[in-house]
């Protein structure tokens, strides 16, 4: 029998976590669950014969040694600053690796170690990043076979409401990490441009927008997200003059998020001066678009029933997990857009390549299946021993991204394409 162990089970835990239950029915393996916290989810599938859950705190040592060393493959879904000591006992005990984490350089310090340990510690392999890989990379690779040259690449993501559940202005409910929504950004964005490289401070980024348009979902705007340079390499686009990476959100969104940003309501510094009632009134009095003032009155910023804090971002994520909290009837949506430009000598091109997903309620999330189903299907290679990749990758090989968008498919995550001459 074949064990694998899943720590953390957080939001976008709970596809993964039936998906591989289901599996375990037909397949001689065990799956045991780690959680600093007792989840209610997990109560259904208490009747399953190969399955435990435990309460777990991942500094007890011995509990943690106990479990990985008896696994055949670990998925860390902890939040990133703890992979590395889920990596550290992989190596020490020889066993494989997932997360969906982007790879940090303490991760990537590991490669030769994992190698020599005969082990795949896989990492991005969820959403964004993830999905953006596999279906970036069967394009580019695509393309380079048929001798094009690629010019321009833009990838653009977001986490988002339903149509049928966008009932506030700012279009927008938490389906991922509050904290990491208030902070978004906040490193500034690196691009190219036009073979330029173009930096933006965090109190510029919501001001540089893209229109981007969704088929059958219309139009949206894109902001740009963090460095995008490491795409160049991680794609090998060595003659890339534009690329860019972005996050998506409703149209007017930015605008009002730039607001927040810019009278120092995002930021979690308990030594910068909290934001007073005075000092916000005077700044909003200066905003004119009628747009931007719903979305900012909707807040209700300094109604004393929100609790405040000593800083201003932990003021403002108290607000907003009351205000755009995902209600058990809502459905979220995730939508995703690659934008390619690629010529010849005699022809230039444009291709679109565009996805969407809706949820099908508040904890089987569209967020969930998107960050789930591909750690699931990347599990189920490695278990089933039909990657020969070892050392510390992300999924932009053939023997990963083939078969991964195929199974995407099956399950109804799936891109439309379209191209179009310049």
């Amino acid at each position: 029998m074949k064990h694998i162990l899943v720590i953390g089970t957080g939001r976008s835990s709970s596809v993964l976590i039936e998906y591989l239950l289901n599996y375990s029915l037909s397949n001689d393996v065990c799956i045991t669950v780690l959680d600093q916290f007792k989840n209610e989810f997990l109560n259904q599938f208490s009747n399953f014969q190969n399955f435990k859950s435990l309460v777990f705190d991942i500094h007890d040592d011995k509990l943690r040694h106990v479990e990985i060393k008896k696994s055949d493959l670990i998925i860390s879904m902890l939040p990133a600053r703890f992979h590395t000591l889920i990596a550290q006992d992989c190596l020490n005990f020889r066993k494989n690796l997932i997360t969906a984490s982007y790879v940090s350089e303490e991760m990537k310090s590991f490669h030769k170690k994992a190698l020599e340990a005969d082990i795949l510690m896989l990492n991005e392999i969820g959403l964004d990043p993830g999905i953006d890989h596999v279906s970036a990379m069967s394009i580019i690779d695509t393309l380079k076979s048929q001798n094009f040259k690629i010019t321009s690449f833009k990838s653009f993501c977001g986490g988002l409401i339903a149509p049928d559940s966008c009932n506030n202005p700012w279009g927008y409910k938490f389906t991922w990490n509050p904290r990491n929504v208030v902070l978004a950004g906040r490193d500034g964005a690196k691009y190219l441009k036009n073979g330029k490289l173009k930096e933006i401070s965090y109190y510029d980024v919501f001001k540089n927008l893209e229109s981007v348009s969704i088929p059958n979902y219309g139009d949206f705007e894109s902001y740009p997200n963090r460095d995008s340079l490491h795409y160049k390499k991680k794609y090998n686009l060595d003659d890339i003059q534009t690329l860019v990476r972005g996050t998506l959100r409703k149209q007017g969104f930015s605008s009002a998020w730039d607001f927040l940003v810019n009278i120092g309501f995002t930021s979690y510094d308990e030594s910068k001066k909290i934001v007073s009632k005075d000092d916000f009134l005077v700044q909003k009095n200066m905003i004119k678009d009628e747009k931007i003032l719903e979305k900012i009155n909707y807040l209700d910023l300094f109604n004393s029933k929100f609790k405040t804090s000593n800083s201003n971002g932990q003021t403002l994520q108290n607000i907003l997990q009351e205000k755009w909290k995902l209600h058990t009837d809502d459905k979220d949506m995730i939508v995703m857009q690659h934008k390619f430009e690629f010529e010849t000598e005699k022809s230039k091109k444009r291709l679109f390549s565009s996805m969407a997903v809706i949820g099908t309620d508040s904890i089987r999330t569209a967020m969930a299946k998107t960050v789930g189903l591909p750690i699931f299907f990347a599990a189920k290679l490695i278990l089933e021993e039909k990657v020969s990749l070892k050392g510390v990758r992300i999924p932009v090989y053939k023997e990963l991204y083939v078969p991964i968008l195929k199974s995407l498919e099956k399950e109804g995550i799936q891109f439309i394409e379209s191209i179009k001459e310049i």
